[in-house]
């Protein structure tokens, strides 16, 4: 393997840090895009029920808004949910495209990275093969045999831009693919929520004034 990166020569240098980094991006979005994470499997569900009662005080919306992407949006419906329902749909809209630039954090150079992996191995190889043939010009061709080796050193750097770039490129339709399953999930959840606050009996809803926050007390 040594042997390879130094027949690469320099161009080799730039694809090993672009490796390095495709790497270390595809572990960290893999640990932050696991799905209990994003959408723990209960939360949808403690929210509306939260909602049917009414017991949605300031502690329970903050903490719901750190729990994860999925709470975050959540509490986003809570902030607006009493008013007009195509506000809240707005309001949603809005924080979940916020959402998705979070969760596509580095994507960008992952598939910068996929892009830019075959063109600097093609460079790398161009330069090789240029220094081959203007060795050629100054001392003959020489032997025939030794004359392919240099072609076969000279292609190693294309194989290098591929491999770093193949892995890079299904890790970024991945992740990408997995995000919008995610969008559409949380989406889903709140609707749900949105539907359980519309459907919830008017003594649970939260008295003029209260900001939304605090249940009215019986008999006040």
């Amino acid at each position: 393997m040594l042997e390879l990166v130094k027949a690469g020569g320099w161009p080799m240098i730039p694809l090993i840090l672009l490796s390095v980094v495709a790497l270390a991006i595809i572990v960290e979005r893999f640990w932050s895009l696991r799905r209990k994470v994003v959408i723990p499997p209960t939360l949808g569900g403690e929210v509306r029920v939260w909602a049917g009662r009414g017991r949605l005080d300031p502690t329970h919306v903050d903490s719901l808004r750190r729990n994860s992407p999925l709470g975050a949006l959540l509490a986003a419906v809570l902030d607006v949910r009493h008013r007009p329902r195509e506000e809240i749909r707005e309001r949603t809209e809005d924080v979940g495209r916020h959402l998705v630039h979070r969760m596509e954090r580095f994507l960008n150079t992952l598939g910068t990275i996929a892009a830019a992996g075959p063109l600097l191995g093609l460079f790398g190889t161009v330069v090789g093969m240029i220094q081959m043939f203007l060795g050629i010009l100054d001392h003959g061709i020489g032997d025939v045999n030794q004359l392919a080796g240099g072609i076969g050193k000279a292609l190693v750097c294309t194989a290098a831009g591929m491999i770093v770039a193949i892995p890079a490129l299904i890790a970024h339709r991945w992740f990408r693919g997995r995000i919008a399953e995610y969008i559409v999930d949380m989406e889903h959840e709140a609707i749900q929520l949105l539907d359980t606050i519309d459907l919830r009996p008017a003594s649970a809803k939260v008295a003029p004034g209260a900001h939304g926050i605090t249940p009215p007390v019986a008999g006040a």
